[in-house]
């Protein structure tokens, strides 16, 4: 099969590459880096160097390609997460999602793809009710700042992607990634806060987190390019789990000391309402419709697994 990765050098699109390759897939990788370009052909992909924000160079290098499958996994995220800056700093993101996903749902078409495969979170569902949320459940589209312009840019996203004329549909909402060139990882900006002891529990702790490794999201966007009807997925592992919970595994998974505990109006004070509702309501995801409909299961089924084989601990 013929598949177009747009963001291809990234977290997830560097593992995905390399899956897509070993599987026997032809695989051409968008990066705007001659440099990163050179990595993906060492990697066995064909290179296509281009701006995604370049409609006519988009149409240009899908139209080349003539794939079955166009992968969008675009981001541009910051590399330090300060919370009381993530509006400023998650808009470069939101720009990519919102300004480039018409380019290539516009380029799939025109280059012939019978399928879109795009990049969405797990971490949108609104604070209510039960824990653990599927997909058709509410979304938070009155969130806080600033995570209320990155889920309505999200969203935006979706409904272009379930809805493109002519294009099999089918978005991944992915768990918070952990995983080489993650906030997750050993050298991630997480990591760095918790050895510091910069990232506590926030009052009863009781919000919960949804989690997977970047090689299982790899694998699950590998599964949806032929599995699976159009649509909605939730890419997670089977663990869903309080933050109270999971940080003071991943914090011993790195050697830090335990992570500290703080009440709510202290945690508003110093990091605003975003922080206090990420420790305290938000809500987990369920994998069940992708392992059944995609045929997925994850090489890590639990972050507690999927911590000590990353982090060594």
């Amino acid at each position: 099969m013929k598949v177009f990765v747009a963001g291809a050098t990234g977290a997830i699109g560097r593992p995905l590459v390399r899956q897509l390759v070993a599987a026997g897939h032809e695989v051409t990788g968008m990066t705007r880096s001659a440099e990163k370009a050179r990595a993906l052909e060492q990697a066995g992909a064909r290179a296509a160097v281009c701006d995604a924000f370049d409609r006519e160079g988009v149409i240009a290098a899908v139209g080349d390609a003539r794939p079955d499958v166009v992968v969008h996994q675009l981001t541009d995220l910051p590399s330090s997460l300060d919370l009381r800056r993530l509006g400023e700093a998650y808009a470069g993101n939101d720009r990519v999602r919102r300004e480039a996903t018409p380019h290539l749902l516009e380029a799939a078409r025109a280059g012939g793809a019978r399928r879109v495969v795009a990049q969405s979170i797990g971490f949108l569902y609104a604070p209510e009710g039960g824990a653990v949320k599927v997909e058709s459940d509410p979304t938070y589209d009155d969130a806080p700042p600033p995570l209320d312009k990155s889920i309505r840019t999200v969203l935006e996203v979706e409904r272009a992607v379930v809805g493109a004329d002519g294009l099999e549909g089918v978005v991944l909402r992915y768990g918070f990634f952990y995983g080489p060139g993650t906030y997750y990882a050993a050298d991630g900006d997480i990591g760095g806060q918790v050895r510091a002891r910069r990232y506590p529990v926030v009052g009863s702790g009781a919000g919960i987190s949804s989690f997977i490794h970047t090689e299982d999201a790899a694998a699950a966007t590998v599964a949806a390019l032929d599995r699976g009807a159009p649509g909605i997925y939730n890419v997670v592992d089977d663990e869903p789990a309080p933050i109270r919970q999971w940080l003071p595994v991943y914090a011993q998974a790195l050697g830090a000391k335990p992570p500290r505990r703080v009440p709510r109006f202290v945690a508003r004070l110093a990091a605003g309402p975003f922080a206090v509702m990420m420790s305290t309501q938000l809500r987990g995801a369920s994998n069940a419709r992708a392992r059944r409909e995609l045929g997925w299961t994850p090489r890590y089924p639990s972050w507690r697994e999927g911590f000590a084989a990353e982090l060594g601990g």
